[in-house]
């Protein structure tokens, strides 16, 4: 029997949404699909970057209504709070998108005669998330737009009171035409067994 994450919705106390907890073998291949797609992400441009980002975000929000709506049976806030969230998920991933390019350029320190010193922002790789139970969307954007336009891709592991937001941030992404930029998903949604 496959073990399975069971979000429990405070609104009436029955089982909203049930996923099957990932365990090693399939935790293994997200990191090596991860490892793969990076290598080819890493080499595009900022320009490139920021329209699968941009899409990325107008996907997303053109389900806001849809989203708004299952985040409050998955937390329990009241539904007329949730657009805030939408709201402020809006307002930092486009200012982030924005800011990018300017925020990982070169830094060039004090110069020195007969040497060229700079600092660059190299991607690291993969970046694993880990996202909060209580604005899911609006913390996770956060770390995944920056980490995204940084070069980098991304697992996310969504907390699972709120478990079906990493589902929607694959689903924005794919819609994005992120799927053809890595040839696989760059945000891994899945629960974690235990052991």
């Amino acid at each position: 029997m496959t073990e399975t994450c069971k979000l429990i919705t405070p609104v009436d106390g029955s089982i909203y949404a049930e996923r099957p907890l990932a365990g090693p073998g399939e935790i293994e291949a997200a990191l090596a699909r991860a490892k793969a797609a990076q290598k080819a992400w890493k080499r595009t441009t900022m320009a490139e970057r920021a329209a699968v980002c941009t899409k990325f975000v107008d996907a997303f929000l053109s389900k806001k209504d849809e989203i708004a709506l299952e985040l409050s049976w998955q937390m329990g806030r009241p539904a007329a709070q949730t657009p805030f969230e939408m709201r402020g998920f809006e307002e930092r991933a486009r200012h982030m998108i924005a800011t990018a390019e300017a925020s990982l350029a070169d830094v060039r320190p004090a110069p020195v005669e007969g040497f060229n010193r700079f600092i660059r922002r190299e991607p690291l790789g993969t970046v694993f998330v880990i996202g909060a139970w209580n604005y899911p969307y609006l913390i996770t954007i956060n770390v995944v737009v920056p980490a995204i336009m940084a070069g980098n891709t991304v697992i996310l592991k969504q907390a699972p009171q709120t478990l079906l937001c990493a589902e929607r941030f694959a689903e924005a992404f794919r819609a994005a035409g992120c799927r053809k930029a890595f040839s696989r998903r760059c945000i891994f949604p899945f629960p974690i067994r235990k052991s």
